[in-house]
């Protein structure tokens, strides 16, 4: 399922979701560049990603050196593997972020969106303590956000195609529809990828990050589902 856009209008312009778009886009093209500066993908991943022997042993590995191991959980959000990682997870971004952000001042937002993303890596280390594989990319972070957004608004209308063999139909679903189906897809991929050697979609990340998202929305949501203040302000 690919969402197109929601009918969730937002009181104010985006600021941090568009910032977080535009900070990954630029290390995405600096990764790009990277055969310019004389390095590879994968040494970049390891040295900015999220390695998780090196965050249950706290240890630095080679080459990540210059990456202590704990601002690692930092850096990996921001790194992603491929086109179509990168654009999927901003569009989501672009999509819910939105509309969390409007009901959270914006730094509050800004410590939700990195929280959910460190709450989704170590998840994802905890299904694979002892992997040296770097988990890299926005997703995780991006699950918080859709948790958020089904505790906020689970009842907005989300325009989405859904992608069939020959025909791509655009329906209007609820929003706790599509993102249940969404999260349940993701526990399926979980199960299946358990115990598993190779790299691959962290489905526990994705996990992790939405269930910490659901958890935090009402902590850091200073406005209810419909805008109004969540706590009663006192007139001078």
């Amino acid at each position: 399922m690919i969402p197109l856009y929601d009918d969730n209008r937002t009181r104010r312009f985006p600021v941090v979701t568009v910032a977080l778009i535009t900070t990954n886009a630029a290390v995405f093209v600096a990764q790009l560049l990277l055969p310019r500066w004389g390095l590879t993908t994968e040494s970049w991943f390891l040295l900015f990603g999220a390695r998780p022997i090196e965050l249950t042993q706290h240890v630095d590995l080679a080459p990540s050196e210059w990456v202590p191991w704990w601002a690692t959980l930092i850096t990996a959000l921001f790194v992603h593997a491929g086109w179509l990682h990168v654009v999927f997870n901003m569009w989501y971004l672009w999509i819910f972020g939105n509309n969390v952000e409007d009901a959270m001042t914006r730094p509050r937002y800004l410590v939700f969106y990195l929280a959910c993303g460190m709450a989704a890596t170590a998840t994802q280390v905890l299904a694979a303590p002892a992997s040296d594989v770097p988990i890299v990319g926005a997703s995780g972070a991006v699950a918080g956000v859709l948790g958020a957004y089904l505790v906020l608004y689970p009842r907005a209308r989300v325009f989405t195609v859904i992608p069939l063999v020959v025909v791509w139909p655009v329906l209007e679903l609820p929003a706790w529809v599509l993102l249940v189906v969404w999260f349940a897809l993701q526990g399926l991929g979980g199960v299946r990828s358990y115990g598993s050697a190779e790299a691959g979609v962290a489905f526990f990340a994705h996990i992790g990050g939405f269930v910490a998202g659901m958890a935090l929305a009402a902590v850091f949501a200073t406005r209810g589902r419909r805008g109004r203040p969540l706590r009663a302000r006192r007139r001078v």
